[in-house]
């Protein structure tokens, strides 16, 4: 399995953007592995209980465990992993890198009103301008915070790396969704 660079970084080669991930300090915007086809969640929806959830499919999983090992194959540092409660963020994240915080902030905002994002927007950024750690700080979420924070839409499974700087994420490049060899 390889993580492969899309976009600016890809013109430059895999290499650079792993090269800069390795210094650490950017914040990886993750959208979760692949799930079971589907728009949001069914009716029913309930945040505690995964069985009312679109969850992740098969590949989806074998796709998150994939995406850990290209991290841990390239020795590359990682801070805080912070991930929506979204149980589909939250197994993306406990199988990617065995460990997960998480983080209300990142709760998916397609329902949410004007307000509601707007607030979830600025206590990410301000949460992610704090972070001083060494490592990459991992934040895992959905495609419609992503837009929001970064600009850019995202695959399943697909990795934004950014930098964050005067209230903002800056992106520096993109890693594509990973497919788990079989």
């Amino acid at each position: 399995m390889a993580l492969t660079c899309s976009g600016h970084a890809a013109a430059k080669g895999d290499e650079d953007l792993w090269q800069r991930l390795q210094a650490g300090g950017h914040v990886l915007l993750i959208r979760h592995a692949a799930t079971i086809p589907g728009i949001g969640d069914p009716p029913g929806f309930r945040l505690a209980a995964c069985s009312t959830q679109r969850n992740l499919s098969a590949a989806g999983k074998a796709d998150a465990r994939a995406i850990g090992a290209a991290w841990r194959q390239r020795g590359i540092a990682l801070g805080p992993v912070w991930s929506s409660r979204w149980c589909r963020c939250l197994d993306t994240a406990q199988l990617a890198f065995g460990r997960v915080e998480p983080a209300p902030m990142l709760d998916s905002m397609f329902t949410d009103g004007e307000a509601a994002a707007r607030a979830k927007l600025r206590e990410t950024l301000a949460q992610v301008g704090a972070y001083t750690g060494q490592g990459n700080l991992v934040l895992v979420t959905h495609d419609v915070n992503i837009r929001a924070l970064a600009g850019v839409s995202v695959a399943q499974g697909e990795i934004v790396v950014a930098r964050a700087g005067q209230g903002k994420l800056h992106v520096v490049g993109r890693l594509r969704a990973p497919v788990a060899e079989n």
